[in-house]
């Protein structure tokens, strides 16, 4: 799927100029205002149609790097949805992107902290910075400390981003998690598939191990932001991942399963989301998929369940 690759590269620069670019000129708008001084007159406040009219535009670049994803990428099956939270002006900071590399299809997904433009500019950085370099680094723990550097640059003191790093071989499924919800197999039951040992978020210098899963063939994995764990419903009950998640999960293509999914969160919260959703189904094909270069175990390497 050469077009689904190079939409998504498309996609990530048109964001991060524009989400970059919104977040200058509000940055010019109060450095201007600052110089002027109580008693010169200052440029229009950034509110009221103005202010609305840039949150419309990093709206437009967060939703075309978030769009719908449908397709096969390297032998991976891929639908990826994005569902913002209808209730907030303000944008959100949730993130996915997929890279097909000689090491084998890589995917991300992540959550950065807040709800603002410059969560925005930070997601977009974090797909940049993934998509730099998930096609030259050898291992994804070195591609996570990567990430960590690039975002430990950008972050103010309170910042972070969580995130799943994930790349699929054959019969397998590499993962680092930082911080983040833990994937779901999904397969003869719902299997979350937590790290051995609780990963720090980006920005606040994890130090992770990659861990390896079984994936056949007939299983299928779920990233999801926390999004969907979290959507409370009448009562603040949290969504449950219960055998309808797993119904609905197991539907015969992937589409239907995510639009199913999403159907069972908007029923349990009755109401419009109030954070938003980031969702990535994938389904290997062991016999269809590209021979990958064998990643090197690094240094104390765990291991994760393997069913």
């Amino acid at each position: 799927m050469g077009i689904m690759g190079a939409l998504l590269g498309y996609g990530c620069g048109f964001a991060s100029g524009v989400c970059c670019g919104v977040l200058a000129v509000r940055r010019s708008w109060f450095s201007r205002r600052a110089a002027a001084g109580p008693d010169r007159p200052s440029p229009p406040p950034a509110s009221g149609t103005h202010d609305t009219a840039l949150l419309g535009v990093a709206q437009s670049a967060q939703q075309a790097l978030l769009r719908p994803l449908s397709g096969d990428l390297g032998g991976v099956s891929i639908a990826a949805r994005y569902f913002p939270a209808a209730e907030y002006v303000q944008i959100g900071g949730d993130l996915l992107n997929v890279a097909r590399s000689p090491y084998g299809l890589r995917v991300l997904i992540g959550d950065v902290r807040g709800h603002d433009l410059e969560a925005a500019r930070l997601a977009a950085i974090t797909i940049g910075c993934f998509r730099d370099h998930a096609f030259t680094t050898p291992d994804l723990v070195t591609l996570t400390g990567i990430l960590d550097d690039r975002l430990t640059a950008e972050l103010d003191a309170e910042g972070f981003v969580t995130a799943v790093l994930a790349e699929f071989a054959p019969g397998e499924v590499r993962l680092v998690n930082c911080g983040h919800p833990p994937p779901l197999r999904v397969g003869e039951r719902l299997e979350p598939l937590s790290p051995v040992e609780a990963g720090l978020p980006l920005g606040l210098g994890p130090d992770q191990h990659r861990q390896r899963v079984r994936l056949a063939a007939n299983e299928r994995l779920l990233l999801y932001t926390d999004g969907l764990t979290e959507a409370l419903d009448a009562h603040a009950e949290p969504f449950p991942l219960d055998e309808r998640v797993h119904e609905a999960l197991t539907l015969p293509t992937l589409d239907d399963a995510l639009d199913a999914l999403h159907a069972l969160v908007t029923a349990h919260t009755a109401a419009p989301l109030r954070d938003d959703l980031a969702l990535m189904l994938c389904q290997p094909d062991v016999h269809g998929m590209f021979p990958s270069v064998p990643a090197m175990r690094a240094p104390g390497e765990r291991t994760g369940k393997r069913g």
